[in-house]
């Protein structure tokens, strides 16, 4: 059997190895357009930061190292022009030589990636915009850095990419400016977190523009203004785009293959297209959410690397089965790590579920360990009581508690489930009471006993509505002094139970501490002492803050 793979990163050489240790004497080729071959793509950002000082470390394995170990072919530079699938043959351009010549096959997978989306500006097409997908992109970058010693760029789009980037290049003392067409950084976090990062971001000097989008790049042979919509004139010595990607399907789109509701091609979960003997995996490809079971497109190094392994096993005979994904990301900027699973608060909304949301603010360890605050905002189904989806926003820890999240949910776990997974625990790893154990109580006192949140947003609709409503804070007075909710008045916690009788127990009552245990607390008070409609709000005072501004 001859099996051919368009495509030589994560899902291509993936599958290809999978092939071989599945059938050795199968013939294997793989052609991809590139230089660069089985490259990590998310560390080129810290390859331009000289925090990866060997370009070889990206690029670990060449054509020679595939044909060593995996007695697989792999021909660089060579482009797929065509897909015959009737006859099963493959119209092939070298692209140092120009030759062009056909190759056929038994079996074909196509891993052609995903290419960056290119916006209509004018001015976009100089020499100082960059775009960063692959090595040689990231060469083109850290030359241009070297050559113009650059003092000072703008970054389009606010993603993992151009947040790592923006990293990389202020550790480089370039300047940064980030344009945000949303009117708000990290487009993947709800409205809610990225306020956690936009003010961390501030703390760091970083100059941010959001709401607003690039009309044109100005200047003779080389950009050295962006302007904005809005009018606004940025100066600026080079320009990075960095506003998504989209599935590079074009050669799959005109041999007869289907391409899916988001662009990509649609596969089933053997990574099988419509047209029989043709895979598809990787960037190129159609995921689906673990959770809804709806067609998702979240192109990662980590999913292609999963869906390639899957084809190849497939096409030589083996039974893995794609079992769809999260949506899961994880990023640093500087300091801060910033991660995400499953849906969001307006993703839940739009599925039709009916969310409950809390926002617990915990130190991923004793603060007399060292330990850091970090903020987890948790989507339940309030019907089910199954966790949907997690943010977290903080400085250590943050992976750990992700992944604990991210198993719970594709094992559809039930939010009572979270306090009971015997997590380890020592000083210099945890609290006695995990973030992730105390995430499960916030959301089991609110889904099944009674404890309801609210959010700050749902606190200012609520009175903005007219609604008649008791605040109470129940920090101490000083605080309440510092800061406070408008309109809330001042009843310690140690002093609820004695003036709780003077409180009209028909009235919607809100109760807040600085991060919510307090408030729990006082909310139980009133709750047992026959107030119909208690609520506390989630994250407390310091998360209301950051969020009505």
């Amino acid at each position: 059997m001859k099996t051919v793979i368009i495509g030589a990163v994560a899902g291509g050489t993936s599958a290809a190895a999978k092939a071989r240790r599945n059938a050795e004497n199968a013939e294997i080729k793989i052609f991809d357009m590139d230089y660069d071959i089985s490259y990590s793509g998310c560390g080129l950002p810290y390859y331009i930061g000289e925090e990866i000082g060997d370009r070889g470390d990206l690029t670990p394995r060449n054509a020679e190292f595939f044909k060593k170990k995996y007695n697989v072919d792999v021909f660089r530079r060579h482009e797929v022009l065509k897909i015959n699938a009737e006859d099963k043959v493959l119209t092939i351009k070298n692209l140092d030589t120009n030759d062009i010549f056909n190759e056929s096959y038994d079996k074909l997978v196509i891993a052609t990636g995903a290419k960056p989306i290119v916006p209509n500006i004018l001015g976009a097409e100089k020499s100082n915009v960059f775009y960063l997908r692959n090595v040689k992109q990231a060469d083109k970058i850290k030359e241009y850095i070297q050559t113009h010693n650059p003092k000072s760029a703008v970054i389009v789009g606010t993603g993992f990419i151009g947040l790592e980037m923006t990293e990389n290049l202020e550790d480089l003392g370039i300047k940064v400016t980030l344009v945000e067409r949303l009117s708000q950084v990290t487009p993947g976090l709800d409205k809610d977190m990225s306020v956690y990062v936009e003010r961390y971001l501030k703390s760091k000097d970083i100059n941010m523009v959001l709401g607003d989008s690039v009309v044109e790049l100005k200047g003779e042979a080389l950009v050295k203004q962006v302007v904005l919509q809005s009018g606004k004139v940025i100066d600026a010595d080079f320009v990075i785009m960095s506003i998504g990607v989209k599935p590079n399907v074009k050669l799959a789109e005109e041999a007869g293959i289907e391409l899916g509701s988001n662009g990509s091609i649609k596969v089933n979960t053997k990574m099988m297209t419509n047209i029989e003997d043709i895979y598809a995996c990787g960037d190129c490809a159609e995921s689906y959410s673990v959770i809804t079971k709806k067609p998702s497109y979240r192109p990662l190094g980590s999913t292609a690397n999963k869906m390639g392994r899957i084809a190849g096993d497939q096409l030589s005979g083996g039974n893995l089965e794609f079992r769809g994904i999260l949506g899961t990301g994880i990023f640093k900027i500087f300091d801060m790590t910033v991660a995400q699973t499953g849906l969001t608060e307006r993703e839940a909304i739009g599925e039709g579920y009916e969310p409950v949301i809390c926002h617990n603010i915990k130190p991923d360890k004793p603060e007399y360990y060292h330990g850091k605050e970090m903020v987890i905002k948790a989507i339940a189904d309030k019907n089910t009581g199954k966790l949907l989806g997690v943010q977290i926003v903080g400085y250590t820890g943050v992976d750990k508690r992700i992944d604990v999240f991210i198993t719970a949910i594709t094992f559809g776990a039930k939010v009572e489930d979270l306090f009971h997974l015997d997590l380890a625990y020592a000083p210099p790893f945890s609290t006695t009471k995990d973030p992730v154990a105390y995430t499960g109580m916030i959301l089991d006192n609110a889904i099944n006993r009674g404890r309801e949140l609210i959010t700050p947003d749902e606190l200012n609709k609520l009175i903005n509505n007219g609604n008649d409503v008791t605040v109470i804070d129940a920090r101490v007075n000083k605080q309440y002094e510092e800061s406070h909710v408008d309109s809330a008045i001042n009843i310690p916690h140690d002093q609820i139970r004695k003036k709780a009788d003077k409180l009209d127990k028909e009235k919607i009552v809100i109760t807040y501490c600085n991060k919510g245990v307090t408030g729990n607390a006082a909310q139980n008070i009133l709750i047992n002492k026959g107030f119909k409609k208690v609520y506390n709000i989630s994250g407390g005072h310091k998360n209301y803050k950051e969020q009505i501004k």
